[in-house]
Parts: C-alpha cells; sequence; structure tokens
C-alpha cells in the first residue's frame, strides 16, 4: 500500500506542478501580448514623430526660402538701429546701479524743466489741432 500512498502523492505534485506550469504558460502569454500591443503603440508614436518632424523640416525649409528672397533693409535703418543699440549699451552701466539698488535713477541726473499741469481744454485750439470742419447743408 505504500506505493500506491507515495503514487498518489506524486500524482498530486505532479497536477500541482502541471498548474503552475499552466500559470506561467498563461502570464507568458499575456507579458507577450502586451508586449505586442507596446510595440505596435511605439510604432505608431514613432511614425506620428516621423510625420511632425518632416513637417517642421518642411516649414523651416519655406522660411530658409523666404528669408533668403528678403531685401535687406535700407542702410539709413541699419545705421539707425546701430546707434541705437549702441546708445543702449552706453546707457546700460548706469541703469544696473540703479536696478540693483546702488544708485539714483539714471534720468535725475538730467536738468529738466519740470513739467506743467495739463489742462483739458474744451477745444481743439488747445491741443494744436486743426478745426473740425462746420457741417454742409445738403444740396
Amino acid at each position: 500500500m505504500s506505493t500506491t500512498l507515495e503514487e498518489m502523492e506524486l500524482m498530486e505534485e505532479h497536477e500541482e506542478i502541471l498548474g503552475r506550469r499552466a500559470q506561467l504558460l498563461e502570464q507568458m502569454e499575456s507579458h507577450r501580448e502586451q508586449l505586442r500591443i507596446q510595440r505596435k503603440q511605439q510604432l505608431k508614436e514613432s511614425e506620428a514623430a516621423r510625420l511632425r518632424n518632416n513637417t517642421l523640416l518642411q516649414d523651416l525649409q519655406k522660411i530658409k526660402e523666404r528669408l533668403r528672397g528678403k531685401q535687406l533693409p535700407h542702410p539709413n535703418l541699419l545705421a539707425l538701429e546701430t546707434r541705437y543699440w549702441m546708445s543702449v549699451e552706453e546707457s546700460i552701466p548706469a541703469w544696473e546701479h540703479f536696478l540693483l539698488g546702488k544708485g539714483p535713477h539714471p534720468t535725475d541726473d538730467l536738468a529738466q524743466p519740470p513739467r506743467k499741469a495739463k489742462q483739458k481744454p474744451g477745444t481743439a485750439k488747445g491741443l494744436g489741432l486743426p478745426p473740425r470742419p462746420k457741417a454742409r447743408a445738403a444740396r
């Protein structure tokens, strides 16, 4: 009888092993399906990124071509812009001291006469504007 008892135990252990094997096979199949779905999603995303990049490259190419076709600004305008930026660079130290709280406002040094309070005149004469045209009678 001991052989049948041993056989029974072996059969039960065999059934447990087969059950665990079935679970592992099911888990592996599930994992493989998840990987397949993930790869499919990555392919979609990479294709979308490729299309987006191509569109961006085309847009950049169009902008580049448009910029090549544009004329340079007038030399007087370039000179004016250059002088403006030189002026800005020269005034940076004064503003830097003011903004860091180490000095007075840069325009405090300039001797400016005090401004008069402006009154709002009732007519265009006070504003330096031409008078309004009078209404014409219909003919």
